[in-house]
């Protein structure tokens, strides 16, 4: 048997890997992007987070939306039913259209709440007007996503990635012209960052157009363009999609809940934690990837109505994620002093982010395997209960882990992140058995 799961691993990664650098790319220019507003001033950088604290979840919603098309176009492609896979395609980039145009809406109106967050009142100045911005390029953002997941579906996972690559490129170059002014440009500073992300989301959108019907095979799918929503599916993706968005806001806000954890023990706690998240997101990149594989090729069984195979796949993704998790883990153990010396000369600082890695080297293990593990049930359309784990896992029992131990007098920083694996690995675990009993009862089934 697993002779048989390694057999697979060429597939998995061939579908996984152009999913990860586009992924990779997001989060190299988000870097980019820190860095050149950063050269502005403490004030700047810290109006572009402020701002990106609103975006970022706005985007969970979006995105986890999105995530209904893959496994139905998926399924549609492994019934062999097209007409049925085109009507997922087109009504699926509608929702997410009518996604982007709501979450514009949502961040323009909801942002006075940045004044309720105690932040310096100039900040909040700065950020506004990025923020506006920002929250328009979200628009053509989830148009593009309603694209992506119609390609994924499609295992034709390669042309977001390029249309991504060839976006980043773009942002960071019209960062330079714009933020500082260079050439025939005015100096634009924080504006200039958000206008260039626009620009680049503009373009992504585009490209990724472009290249889907450019592809012959593509082609019918943009035919008999659909003159009303289609009810049946519409529901069908958005009873997939809010569960799925749930799950995104959940593990995300943990996430999020660690850093306000850590500003509670002072600067260096913080950028402490801000170094160990921003290298074990490096390397979730790799279990994203995978994750969106399981979706594709189990959904893609089930179309079959091949569920041996299905299961079998499934459990070759995991063990990928398993084997690949654990490198990275060791690494983490092994270069724990030296890997945050790229970002820091600060000695206390590099003391913390060591500790910290030690922690992260298990708990991207079960971060890897949740993420692999939540994919295959997204394939199954299995969603609502997994979204009651997510829920459970992090916040009934994470959390509160974190919150007690993470305090001064206990644990500090190591506590904050002993609630992160606790979460995690519950989620791991309890999804997994999920994940048994839904694909046990394709089997008995059958």
């Amino acid at each position: 048997m697993f002779k048989t799961y390694l057999r697979e691993f060429p597939k998995n990664f061939s579908l996984a890997v152009p999913i990860m650098l586009g992924q990779l790319g997001h989060v190299l220019v988000g870097l980019v992007d820190n860095i050149m507003i950063g050269r502005l001033g403490a004030e700047p950088l810290a109006a572009v987070s402020l701002g990106n604290t609103l975006v970022f979840f706005a985007l969970f919603i979006g995105i986890g939306f999105s995530f209904a098309i893959t496994p139905l176009v998926a399924e549609a492609d492994g019934e062999q039913n097209f007409t049925r896979g085109r009507r997922v395609f087109q009504n699926g980039v509608i929702m997410c259209s009518i996604n982007g145009i709501l979450l514009f809406a949502l961040i323009y109106f909801i942002k006075p709440v940045l004044y309720q967050l105690d932040q310096p009142a100039e900040v909040v100045k700065i950020a506004f007007p990025y923020l506006n911005i920002v929250a328009f390029s979200l628009i053509p953002l989830m148009i593009f996503q309603g694209f992506k997941q119609f390609a994924d579906g499609l295992s034709l996972t390669k042309y977001a990635m390029y249309a991504t690559l060839i976006a980043n490129f773009t942002n960071i170059v019209l960062n330079y012209f714009l933020i500082y002014g260079k050439w025939i440009f005015p100096r634009l500073e924080v504006e200039g960052a958000a206008i260039a992300t626009l620009s680049s989301r503009l373009i992504m959108l585009i490209l990724i157009v472009f290249i889907l019907k450019s592809r012959s095979q593509l082609k019918p799918y943009f035919s008999k363009l659909i003159q009303k929503i289609n009810t049946e599916i519409f529901k069908r993706l958005l009873s997939l999609g809010f569960p799925t968005a749930l799950q995104m806001l959940f593990e995300g806000g943990i996430f999020t809940a660690s850093v306000i954890l850590a500003g509670t023990l002072g600067a260096k706690a913080q950028a402490a934690n801000q170094i160990a998240l921003n290298l074990a997101s490096m390397t979730f990149m790799v279990a994203v990837g995978l994750g969106v594989t399981a979706t594709i090729r189990v959904a893609n069984q089930k179309g079959k109505k091949q569920f041996f195979d299905m299961k079998r796949i499934a459990h070759s993704i995991f063990l990928q994620i398993l084997c690949i998790e654990i490198v990275f883990a060791l690494l983490f153990i092994v270069f724990k002093n030296v890997l945050p010396e790229f970002y820091i000369d600060d000695i206390e600082v590099i003391r913390i982010a060591a500790s910290l890695l030690v922690v992260a080297a298990l708990f991207q293990i079960s971060d890897g395997l949740q993420a692999g593990i939540l994919g295959a049930l997204r394939g199954l359309q299995d969603v609502k209960i997994p979204t009651f784990i997510c829920f459970v896992s992090y916040w009934l029992i994470g959390f509160p882990i974190s919150y007690y131990f993470g305090k001064q007098e206990q644990l500090g920083s190591d506590g904050i992140w002993l609630g992160l694996l606790a979460g995690l690995s519950a989620s791991a675990l309890l999804l997994y058995i999920r994940f048994y009993k839904v694909s046990h009862r394709y089997l008995k089934k059958y």
